[in-house]
């Protein structure tokens, strides 16, 4: 479709499909969707005949002269005169490949791995069906079948996966148990607030350092950040030098 195709004309003023667009690129993503329908874009248009329509009244009783209005439309302006202004100096910094090496080999430390484990559990209320479940699983039952007929937790689902983790994120017991487990163990019942958990372990890794390619784009955001910082900082401090500045704070 052309996004210039006229839709609807309000006293001379066409109303167009990228009218429609920019309306509901406004919205976002989330409302948008909404109006996607040929019903929905009809409901669009009306809208916007009805707001096109406010604003000719608006014009013809003279509302755009009001002081109010006025003075509410120069704050507005400044505003955004403000943020344009910033952007403008903002949008000039740059980052280069040397600037984001030279900051990771300089602070290595900040970018440690800690060690994690991936496990899944089984969990049930009392400890003698935590081995009664064991039993079935050291006889032949799947663990993830053990979980999905067994468990009282929604990982069930995802035959008791809890993903990766690092130590800190759960209970002091459980956690314990599986950093001390070994790779393919299958734990005794373990006893937390929540229950008993018969834990899995699949995978362990060792506390480690991030490579460089791994943190490249989280350093080359924070690299960024603060070169507009100091780009902003140096900009003020030299406008204060021009512009007389009373700060009785």
């Amino acid at each position: 479709m052309s996004e210039k195709r006229i839709l609807a004309v309000v006293n001379g003023k066409e109303i167009t499909e990228d009218t429609v667009l920019r309306f509901l690129n406004d919205l976002g993503p989330q409302m948008t969707m909404q109006f996607q329908s040929p019903e929905g874009i009809k409901r669009v248009v009306d809208e916007l005949v009805n707001q096109e329509l406010i604003y000719l009244n608006a014009l013809e009783n003279g509302l755009d002269k009001k002081e109010d209005f006025t003075k509410e439309l120069e704050r507005l302006k400044e505003g955004l005169l403000k943020q344009y202004a910033l952007n403008n100096i903002l949008s000039k910094i740059t980052v280069t490949e040397g600037e984001i090496l030279d900051f990771y080999n300089q602070n290595k430390n900040n970018f440690q791995k800690p060690e994690t484990v991936v496990a899944s559990h089984i969990l049930v209320d009392n400890e003698e069906k935590a081995k009664d479940i064991i039993k079935e699983i050291n006889e032949g039952l799947s663990f993830e079948d053990a979980a999905i007929n067994y468990s009282s937790c929604p990982s069930k689902e995802q035959g008791g996966n809890l993903g990766e983790f690092t130590k800190g994120q759960m209970v002091p017991e459980f956690e314990t148990a599986a950093f001390n487990m070994e790779v393919d163990a299958i734990s005794e019942p373990v006893k937390t607030q929540f229950g008993y958990h018969i834990i899995k372990l699949t995978a362990k890794n060792k506390e480690a350092m991030s490579t460089f390619d791994e943190v490249k784009a989280q350093i080359t955001d924070q690299v960024l950040g603060m070169k507009q910082q100091q780009a902003y900082l140096d900009k003020t401090n030299e406008l204060k030098q021009k512009y007389e500045v009373v700060n009785n704070m």
